[in-house]
């Protein structure tokens, strides 16, 4: 029989090219679209709405969305200090859709605190720094503190009394006051909440007694006199707090410590897209305007390449896990 006069064969054919034109829409195949994206992604933020890494994720993403002329849709996944968002970005499928707000605790610190975070570091590509974000040590407009020294000097006398809350087990919330415990030589009670929002709320009210988190939130509450600084952590003073000393020349010399965050896919990602996401990130964080704004909020955007990015992150891994191990924090 002659295939050609059957019929047959063509359809075979046919079915053959239909398969391959849909195994061509995958993800690599996409990430050769130039035109991507064509539709809105979504970027995981591992933290409650309002708080410190909520603030300025959505910052970024609203920049974002100018050059990728794509909503970003913001989809909160809070608790275990990031891990169970982060997770939930890890197993996202890789095409460059579902993007994670990834910072110094969900992809370095966690790791070292907790048994299991439900993710590896390499689950994830690292597309593109943000930026390096000043904390500050605050307390109530009523406290009776005025500096880091007289909050310190009370903690030497009343061991245990002082509380200090975080934004959760393992953020950089609560490494820097772990940090400022071992180095004082004091002890506070650590008092972990889901978020920075609910935390720094408990501390303005005078429930708690200080807390050390990311600058940028705390800055227009610093303004408008709903706390009081007394210190930043890095180690020079920040723009948006000129006045402010840093803890290290409050009496604990040698203290530093900051915190950083960056956007991430996962795995297998194309590289076309990550290199299109990572030029996208760049564009706002060279805007003078947004860059006066962010310093203004006490964050300094801090561009890499992405090779650069990677490389950061795995030498953050190390020392982070060292500040960990001074610290003997554990999440069980």
């Amino acid at each position: 029989m002659n295939p050609g006069k059957s019929g047959k064969a063509p359809v075979r054919i046919l079915a053959a090219l239909a398969l391959f034109a849909a195994t061509a829409t995958g993800p690599a195949a996409a990430g050769n679209d130039a035109a991507w994206p064509q539709r809105p992604l979504t970027m995981i933020v591992p933290f409650v709405a309002g708080g410190g890494g909520d603030t300025l994720a959505r910052l970024y993403a609203r920049e974002l969305e100018k050059q990728i002329r794509q909503p970003i849709i913001i989809d909160n996944r809070a608790g275990a200090g990031g891990n169970i968002g982060t997770a939930v970005a890890a197993r996202a499928t890789p095409d460059g859709q579902t993007l994670v707000f990834g910072t110094n605790g969900t992809m370095a610190t966690n790791h070292w605190l907790y048994k299991s975070v439900g993710y590896a570091p390499d689950d994830f590509e690292p597309v593109a720094r943000f930026s390096v974000i000043s904390m500050v040590l605050f307390v109530s407009p009523e406290s009776p503190f005025n500096s880091v020294q007289e909050l310190i000097g009370f903690a030497k006398k009343h061991p245990g009394e002082l509380t200090c809350a975080s934004a959760g087990n393992g953020t950089a919330s609560h490494m820097a006051c772990g940090l400022l415990q071992q180095m004082a030589k004091v002890d506070f009670t650590h008092v972990p909440y889901k978020g920075g929002a609910p935390a720094s709320t408990d501390v303005r009210s005078g429930r708690v007694s200080f807390m050390i988190d990311v600058a940028p939130y705390l800055v227009p509450l610093a303004r408008s006199k709903q706390i009081k600084v007394l210190a930043v952590s890095t180690p020079q003073r920040i723009p948006a707090l000129p006045d402010v000393p840093t803890i290290a020349e409050s009496g604990v010399p040698g203290y530093e410590l900051f915190a950083w965050d960056g956007l991430f896919a996962p795995r297998g990602t194309p590289s076309e897209r990550l290199d299109r996401l990572h030029q996208a990130v760049n564009a706002v964080l060279s805007d003078p305007a947004f860059d006066r704004a962010m310093q203004e909020r006490g964050s300094i955007n801090s561009p890499m390449s992405r090779g650069e990015f990677a490389a950061f992150v795995h030498k953050e891994y190390q020392r982070l896990g060292e500040i960990v191990k001074l610290t003997g924090a554990r999440v069980d």
